[in-house]
């Protein structure tokens, strides 16, 4: 239990990190030799500071507002919206943990959308 708050409060650090564009801090969670996969662009990223270079080489504006963290033990799932110079996605990172730090990261994003109107009257907004 005491090992999935340590996780839990690393998380918390890591995302405000990544919030106020502290990149050192961000990536202290990464273990030196971990991997970071965008599926949907067929990208890998070896090594944390390969990893920290390349998002500290994004030059859009962004911001992190992280809606939930689940897990437990080494697998954790963050969804969060990633907003780029005022545009959101929606993201959901899967972490996997490997002695306290991050081994291995998956990264998925959500343009939002309109609401279907065929399910109008069962929906209620989110926003």
């Amino acid at each position: 239990m005491t090992a999935d708050r340590d996780i839990r409060a690393a998380l918390d650090r890591h995302w405000a990190a990544s919030d106020a564009n502290d990149f050192e801090a961000e990536h202290e969670i990464y273990h030196d030799d971990a991997v970071l996969e965008y599926p949907q662009s067929g990208e890998r990223i070896r090594g944390r500071r390969n990893i920290q270079a390349s998002r500290f080489a994004q030059p859009n504006k962004k911001r992190f507002v992280v809606r939930r963290v689940l897990g437990a033990a080494d697998l954790w799932v963050t969804e969060f919206i990633l907003t780029y110079d005022g545009v959101p996605s929606y993201t959901v990172s899967i972490m996997e943990f490997k002695d306290d730090k991050v081994a291995r990261e998956t990264q998925y994003f959500g343009d939002p959308f309109e609401p279907g109107a065929s399910r109008a009257q069962w929906v209620e907004p989110i926003r």
